[in-house]
This record gives C-alpha cells, structure tokens and sequence, in this order.
C-alpha cells in the first residue's frame, strides 16, 4: 500500500454492468460525507463487451478478457487513478497477473472478504460463486491460507447458483429465491456458519431481498476496504 493516502480509485467495471452501477452507489451511500467533497474520487471504466470472465476460465469460450481488462487498467492509471478495485470476483482469477502489469495497487476482494469471515470467528464458510470461481479454488486458496474450512455447493447445487446469476440477475430478472435457498441449506446442512456471497450479481440478491447476517456479502466487503483505504470513514454496514 502507497505511503501517502490515496486520491483517486478507479473501478474496472462492467464485469457486469449493475454490479458496477451498485458498488459506486455503496461507495457513495457508506461514506460518512457532509458535502459532495468529502467523498472519494472515482474514474469508472464499464466495458460490458468483455469477454465472460467464466466461460474462458472453463474452457467454453477462447477469447480471453484478460488482454481487455489489462488495457482497460492502464487506461484508468493514465487518467489518474492510484488505486484500482474489480467488483468483479470471478476476474479475480486474473488478479496476480494483474497486478503485475500496472503499477499501482489493486484492492483484493477475495482477501479481504476472507479475512471478513476470520474476524468474525468463522471456523467454517460455504461459497457461493460462479463456477469459474469454484472450480479454480479461487476462494479455497485463500481460506486454506487463512485456516479456514471452505464448502462449495455440490454439482446440482452449483447448477441452481449458476442459473440464479446467468438465467435471472444478468438478464434482469428477479432471482429464483427457490434455488438460491436450496444451495445456500446445503452448505449450511454441511456445517458451515457463514455464507460468502462470491459473486457481485449474489450481492444484488442481498440488496433485493435484505439477506441477514448469515451471509458475507463480498461487495460490501470491497467497498468499506475501498474507503477505509481512501481515509474516509464507512456507515451503515453490518458488523456483525
């Protein structure tokens, strides 16, 4: 992390587009701010044509984003910004290499939604997310490096989390609240005492359906890391 604090976030966005329109509405409504100036600065890029993050990460499709976002970052360096966050967990599968091709730092949403879980003494966490992000461990790794047990849906399951995110919130649809309850029991049948939603579209699940304290929403977790980081103060989070 930079010595000085930062001025300006940049947000690689569009991955997708209402994820995007939804963290800049969390930056702006959790920042304690009595004027327009006392929040953070942002340059937002949406490129909504990039490539699907899982589709390529399982082999479906070849065209890779990672050349498109790694353009798009450089962009929102050039323009100004000195911290970049993605609401976007599944592109995190890109991050390291990422992060070592601009040269400013990169919020890690994975991380820090991990070490959400630890601190408030999870001992076992179930992930929902798509399947480009299970099946790359992306979330295991990080749970593993941090002592923690992780649970993924299992195969049937996993289909009903990816219909939930592809066939109704990227669509614009309502989520069938049928099949998002049924993957979320059978992670806490399996023992698990939080639920990480791991995927920015679950997050609008959260927003519309005012999911309780079961659940770790990843893009809550970014946005309070994202003004903490910037040297505002966050409101009106679940601590607990």
């Amino acid at each position: 992390m930079q010595e000085k604090t930062p001025k300006v976030l940049g947000i690689l966005g569009g991955l997708g587009p209402m994820a995007t329109v939804y963290f800049y509405e969390l930056l702006t409504m959790h920042t304690k701010a009595a004027r327009d100036q006392d929040h953070i600065d942002v340059i937002i890029n949406s490129r909504a044509t990039t490539p699907d993050r899982t589709a390529y990460i399982l082999g479906e499709s070849s065209e890779n984003p990672f050349d498109i976002m790694a353009e798009d970052a450089r962009r929102l360096v050039t323009f100004g910004a000195d911290v970049l966050a993605i609401p976007c967990n599944t592109a995190h599968y890109f991050y390291d290499r990422l992060n070592e091709t601009i040269p400013v730092p990169i919020l890690n949403m994975i991380e820090e939604t991990v070490l959400r879980a630890k601190s408030l003494g999870c001992r076992k966490v179930g992930i929902l997310a798509t399947e480009g992000t299970v099946k790359t461990r992306t979330y295991q790794r990080v749970c593993e490096a941090h002592g923690i047990a992780c649970e993924v849906p299992d195969d049937e399951h996993q289909r009903m989390v990816m219909q939930v995110i592809y066939d109704d919130i990227k669509t614009g649809r309502p989520a069938d609240m049928e099949k998002f309850c049924a993957a979320a029991q059978s992670l806490t049948d399996a023992g698990c005492t939080r639920l990480i939603l791991g995927c920015t579209e679950l997050s609008l699940v959260k927003r519309e359906q005012k999911l309780g304290p079961l659940y770790i929403d990843s893009m809550e977790v970014l946005a309070e890391h994202a003004i903490r980081t910037f040297g505002k103060t966050p409101i009106g989070f679940e601590t607990e």
